[in-house]
C-alpha cells in the first residue's frame, strides 16, 4: 500500500509516499481501506519532529480517515467488511489501508458521503471533549471559541451552538471570520492577540463561561481577562507557544477551572468512551445537517506536500482533506 512518512524532521518537503505492507488486523482490530484522510496541525508537527507518535504507534501520519472496512480481528463483532466508517487514529491515516482499533471507529451517517465523513472524527471528538465533557457547557452559558475558521473551530462553534450556548469565535483574520458568523457565531477579530474587550462588548459585559483555547500562551492573559465568575477554560493547543505568567490572584476570585487535555494521548478505552458518548448525541445531528464538516479543500494523496503547505498558509477555512483514490473494500 501506499503511504506518506517523514524520514527525517523538517518542512513540507520532507514527506515522502513510500510502499508498505499491507496491514493485517490484530485481535479487536478492523484494517480499514482508507478513501480520504483529514490534516491536523498535529500532523504539522510531528513532521517537523516537534509531537512523535504515542510509543507503539506507526509512523504514517494522520488522525483520521474514512472509508470501508476491509477486514475484521478476532473478537469484532460490531464491523464486518463493506461497512463504511470513520476513524480516530493515533496515527496511520494518511494511507491506502489504516489498522484501527474497532472501538475507535463510527458509522458514516447518510447521506454523507465517505470522502467529507473523512473531515469528522478528530475535529468533532476534540470539540465534544472540551466543551461537553470538560467545560460541562451548559445552555444559556456564553461560549469564547478561538482559531474559529480552523477544523476544530468551525466544529467547536457547532457543538456549542447545538447545546444551547451563545457562541463568539475568534480569528486573527478578519477575512476568515465569516464562516463564524455562517456558522451561528459572533465573531470577533483578534488580529493583535486582544479580544476580551471587543468579547464584553458583545456580551453585554458578560464576558465567557467557557473558552476553548485552541491558541495557547499568546492568549492567557486575555482569556482570564474575558472570562465570566465561575468560569471553565479549556487548553487544547499550544501553538503560540506553552509558556505563560499566571497570576493566580486574578483566578482565584473568579472560582475559575483550568482544563488542559489532548486527544491522541488517551488510551483506547478512553476514546472509546468519547466516541460512544458523542456518537449518541452528535450522529443524528450530522445525518439531519445541524452539524456540518467544513471542507476547505481535497487534494490526491501525491499531493500531500502542497496540502501540507496549503494548511500552513493560513489561509485555510476548516479541514483539509486527502484522497488515497482507492474503491470501496467489497
Amino acid at each position: 500500500m501506499r503511504a506518506v512518512v517523514a524520514p527525517e524532521p523538517g518542512g513540507a518537503d520532507a514527506l515522502q509516499i513510500v510502499e508498505l505492507p499491507d496491514p493485517a488486523p490484530g485481535p479487536g482490530e478492523v484494517v480499514l481501506a482508507v478513501e480520504a484522510a483529514a490534516l491536523n496541525r498535529a500532523d504539522i508537527l510531528q513532521r517537523e519532529g516537534r509531537y512523535p507518535p504515542p510509543a507503539g504507534t506507526t509512523g504514517v501520519l494522520g488522525l483520521e480517515a474514512a472509508g470501508t472496512v476491509a477486514l475484521v480481528g478476532d473478537g469484532v463483532s460490531d464491523w464486518v467488511p463493506g461497512d463504511r466508517a470513520m476513524a480516530l487514529l493515533a496515527g496511520g491515516g494518511y494511507a491506502e489501508r489504516a489498522v484501527v482499533p474497532a472501538p475507535q471507529l463510527m458509522p458514516i451517517p447518510e447521506p454523507l458521503d465517505t470522502v467529507t465523513a473523512a473531515a469528522i472524527p478528530e475535529v468533532f471528538l476534540t470539540a465534544w471533549m472540551g466543551l461537553a465533557r470538560l467545560a460541562r457547557l451548559a445552555p444559556g452559558e456564553i461560549a469564547l471559541i478561538h482559531a474559529g475558521a480552523s477544523g476544530v473551530g468551525t466544529a467547536a462553534i457547532q457543538v456549542a451552538r447545538e447545546l444551547g450556548a451563545t457562541v463568539v469565535a475568534t480569528s486573527r483574520a478578519a477575512a476568515r471570520l465569516s464562516i463564524a458568523r455562517e456558522l451561528g457565531a459572533m465573531p470577533v477579530e483578534a488580529s493583535g492577540g486582544e479580544f476580551a474587550s471587543a468579547v464584553r462588548e458583545c456580551t453585554t459585559g458578560r464576558g465567557a463561561d467557557v473558552v476553548l483555547d485552541l491558541v495557547g500562551a499568546a492568549y492567557w492573559s486575555e482569556n482570564v481577562d474575558v472570562l465570566a465568575p465561575g468560569g471553565r477554560i479549556v487548553m487544547l493547543s499550544l501553538t503560540s507557544g506553552a509558556r505563560a505568567d499566571v497570576d493566580f490572584g486574578r483566578l482565584l476570585p473568579l472560582q475559575a477551572t483550568i482544563h488542559c487535555a489532548t486527544l491522541r494521548a488517551r488510551s483506547v478505552d478512553q476514546k472509546a468512551d468519547i466516541i460512544r458518548d458523542f456518537g449518541g448525541w452528535g450522529l443524528s445531528r450530522l445525518a439531519g445537517g445541524a452539524l456540518i464538516p467544513v471542507i476547505d479543500s481535497v487534494f490526491p494523496l501525491e499531493h500531500v506536500r502542497q496540502a501540507h503547505q496549503a494548511m500552513e498558509s493560513g489561509d485555510v477555512v476548516g479541514k483539509v482533506l486527502l484522497t488515497t483514490g482507492v474503491t470501496p473494500a467489497p
